[in-house]
Parts: C-alpha cells; structure tokens; sequence
C-alpha cells in the first residue's frame, strides 16, 4: 500500500507542478477487484501492477489476467513495480519481453517465465508499451517514468526535487547483494563455499578448488555449476567483490587495500571488476552507501 499511496502523492505533486505551467492533468484510480469482475470498467492510458509482499504471485488470478490483456488490447501502457511484474507475467505479457523485477526474485521469476528476457541488474526497463521496475520502492522511478512521459522533464524535476528524490541514473546492480545458495544439498560444494569465505583473498584456482572438493576438473565444473548456478570463477569473483563491498561500507579502508584485501593484486583490475559488477566505482559506492564518516578510524577489527 506504500507504493500505491505513495504514487498518488507523487502524482499531486506533480500536477500542481504541471497546472502552474499550464500543462496537462494525471488522473489516478485505485482499481478493485469489484471493478475488474463487474465490466466495463474504463479505458487507461496505463495499469500499475505495485509490489507485493505477499507470497501470492497472481498465478491463479485469471479474472485480473483477463483484464489485464484486454487493457493492453485497448493501448494501455502496462506497468509493474518489484513482484508485480508476476502479475504480467501470468497474463502472458511477457513472452519474448525484456522484463526487470526485484533482484531477490530472479531465479523464481526464470523459473517460472524462462521465456521472457529478465533483466535483473537493472532498476527500471522501458519496452514502448510495457514498463516493468525493480525494487520494492521503485514505484517511485516508475512515477517519474509516467510524470516524464505525459507531463514532460520539467516537471518531473520539479517534482523530484520536492521530494528529495533523483530523477535518474539508478540501477538495481548498485544495491544487488551476492547471497549464493547454500542448501542444494551437495557437500562436498558446500563445504568449498565455507572455504572459500574465508579465503577468497588468496591465490585461488579452479584446479586448487577442484581438488579441494575432491573431484576432478571435468566433474567439479559440472557439480559446482548445478549446485551454485555460477561458474567457479564468475561465483569466486562475485564472492571478492561482495566482501570488498562490506569493507567499503563499514570502513575508511583505502581503495587500493581493499581491492588487495579481497584477493586483487593489480588495483586497475580491481577497479575494472567492481565497476562492471555494481555500476559504481569503488569511490562512489563508498560515498553513496558508507555507514562511516569522514572521521572514522581506518582500521578493520
């Protein structure tokens, strides 16, 4: 409900923005399930599906899935922010779509639509008639979305700057955390993982961790790959710069140290990998998500 009132906020905003220029209107409605089993309810220029923190994905929902495809026949642009792009996904919107859904969703969501294209490391993905947002508060990108497209960029940084927010240039992989699977019941892989927590700044190769799971070449790629869903050196490396992303936020820590702490010896290699994996370099990613100030004591205890 958050997302819901939370739109209809940023929508008053922005149309008192809007009328003070003598520009258009944005009229919202709250569809209820009355509504969608009681036709004709009327035609919108968009549907937002919001979040939900519900298990219930909609999977059974075929009334909603009905009106969800007639508004879309009807030109509706479809929207959905975090879980609701479950919700278009069972109404088989998304077939052959590039897609975005909140990033802890995303091996339900290819599982159960593996023909949509899911592109999780991003926050918001425009595809002309059907938008979808990542994150649980991204239904605040998705306002500005629909303020930019039918009331123009001025007011959408009018309204942005009212609520302190900013207009663009987020990502999903600037907040995504490495949170591999450890319960798929193989273990002489897990207990590789728990090693390798502790030792992922070391000299670490696919031979070493292969004869550490005590398996050979061929049939550790396969059992790792089966049991983790990455390859050795994709899973290592998302594991170096997971830990490096700790050390930024919880400490003054020098750039440089941090990528040597984490198992990178050449710091322009370091440099390249976190930039690639998040989005930010190392130096932005402190400043955005840092937990210590200017002040803090460099030292890790």
């Amino acid at each position: 409900m958050s997302a819901v009132l939370g739109l209809g906020d940023l929508f008053l905003i922005a149309n008192r923005s809007s009328r003070r220029q003598g520009g258009g209107q944005l009229t919202v409605t709250q569809v209820t399930p009355q509504m969608i089993q009681d036709p004709p309810t009327g035609r919108f220029a968009a549907v937002v599906l919001p979040p939900s923190l519900e298990r219930a994905r909609g999977g059974d929902e075929e009334a909603v899935h009905d009106w969800l495809r007639r508004q879309h026949r009807a030109g509706a642009l479809m929207c959905s922010v975090c879980a609701g792009a479950f919700w278009l996904g069972h109404s088989g919107l998304l077939k052959g779509r590039p897609v975005t859904t909140h990033w802890a969703l995303e091996e339900e969501f290819r599982a159960t639509f593996p023909d949509s294209q899911l592109n999780a490391e991003h926050l918001l993905v425009d595809d002309h008639d059907i938008v979808t947002a990542g994150g649980l508060m991204a239904w605040l990108d998705m306002g500005l979305f629909l303020v930019k497209r039918w009331l123009g960029p001025q007011v959408v940084s009018e309204t942005a700057r009212q609520l302190l927010v900013d207009p663009s240039g987020r990502e999903q992989r600037n907040y995504r955390s490495f949170r591999p699977s450890l319960t798929h019941g193989d273990a002489a892989i897990l207990a590789l993982q728990h090693w390798l927590e502790g030792n992922a700044d070391g000299e670490v190769t696919v031979k070493s961790m292969a004869r550490r799971a005590g398996l050979s070449g061929r049939t550790f790629l396969r059992r790792f790959k089966a049991a983790t869903g990455f390859t050795p050196n994709a899973y290592l490396q998302n594991l170096r710069i997971e830990k490096a992303r700790g050390l930024l936020e919880r400490t003054r820590i020098p750039v440089g140290e941090i990528g040597w702490r984490v198992g990178y010896l050449d710091p322009s290699a370091f440099s390249r990998v976190f930039r690639a994996t998040t989005g930010l370099t190392a130096g932005d990613y402190r400043n955005r998500f840092g937990v210590l100030g200017n002040g803090a004591s460099a030292r890790e205890t």
